[in-house]
């Protein structure tokens, strides 16, 4: 199994999966030749995915959605509440696009998608099982028994760590959009990936912490919050890397 974050922040997020000889694409929110050129990084052609998923309509998940379309045959799957949703989704190929309600066969790959509780038309994160298991779960809200479910045991789990909470709090965003962040439908803070990451029963062996706040969080802080929530409960180190906005990290 081979899992790169090629992107991930508030500018965009895209992830290359490719397990059992099967390669997706999670969210297109970079352009095309960014997500061309890390590839490349990987010996992985653009035109050889096999899917790309996406999680919902917000831009820095679809942004470089339309012109990827031109370079890829690859089909677009996502939830129909998703694919209405997406901005200027009238003008996309309509026979690109393949919905997803509970759970698809991608090649020698089964993709299940699962709620997610964030403020978009039908948001998702996905399972992604072969002879492995990778879990994508970001712009949470809070972690709810699905998405618990579909973290526990996975060899590779990217999961969102979106902001530290005093420099939210502290920081230069209006108040609204505080509001926004910190509610049951925003994003997750550090300290709360930390608790439910502790709180598996199989923890994951690989963690990719993604979609941070290149304003209210620091991928240190990130780190050093996640980390300590594991020495509390005994683990005193495990395989954890932070996704960047503008460079590759790889599991």
């Amino acid at each position: 199994m081979r899992v790169s974050v090629l992107a991930s922040g508030s500018k965009g997020n895209s992830i290359f999966i490719e397990m059992d000889g099967t390669r997706l694409l999670v969210d297109a929110g970079v352009g095309v030749r960014r997500v061309e050129r890390s590839l490349a990084e990987l010996s992985v052609p653009l035109d050889s995915l096999d899917a790309v998923f996406v999680t919902h309509e917000h831009s820095d998940h679809v942004a470089g959605l339309r012109t990827l379309l031109k370079h890829t045959d690859a089909p677009i799957y996502a939830r129909p509440g998703t694919i209405r949703a997406i901005a200027g989704g009238e003008d996309l190929p309509e026979e690109r696009f393949r919905a997803v309600h509970d759970a698809v066969e991608v090649g020698a790959l089964r993709v299940s998608a699962f709620d997610i509780p964030h403020d978009a038309a039908d948001p998702v994160g996905y399972e992604i099982t072969g002879s492995g298991k990778c879990t994508v779960a970001t712009d949470l809200g809070f972690v709810t028994d699905a998405v618990r479910s579909a973290m526990e045991g996975a060899n590779v789990l990217v999961f969102e760590a979106n902001h530290d909470r005093k420099m939210l709090r502290q920081g230069p965003y209006p108040w609204p959009l505080k509001q926004r962040i910190l509610g049951c439908r925003g994003h997750l803070a550090n300290d709360e990936a930390g608790r439910a990451l502790t709180s598996l029963k199989a923890r994951p062996e690989k963690i990719i912490l993604a979609h941070l706040s290149e304003t209210n969080n620091r991928p240190a802080i990130a780190e050093e919050t996640v980390s300590r929530a594991f020495a509390e409960i005994g683990v005193a180190s495990l395989p954890l890397a932070v996704a960047l906005q503008d460079e590759m990290v790889s599991a």
